[in-house]
């Protein structure tokens, strides 16, 4: 299996959105107090830099 620079972006960018879904469900299920607005930011953060990376994705 040869990665490319897009497989590796495409890989990257599935492992962000994962992330950013779980901190987001960590900061909502799991912490219900200040703490989980930080999970949830950073969790929106990950889901933003997944989407770069994806539009970065053919350009590379």
């Amino acid at each position: 299996m040869g990665m490319n620079k897009n497989t590796v972006l495409g890989w990257a960018t599935f492992i962000m959105v994962l992330m950013g879904f779980l901190l987001i469900g960590l900061g909502v299920f799991r912490y219900s107090d200040v703490s989980g607005w930080g999970f949830g930011a950073v969790g929106v953060g990950f889901l933003a830099n997944a989407w770069v990376f994806n539009a970065l994705k053919g350009r590379v």
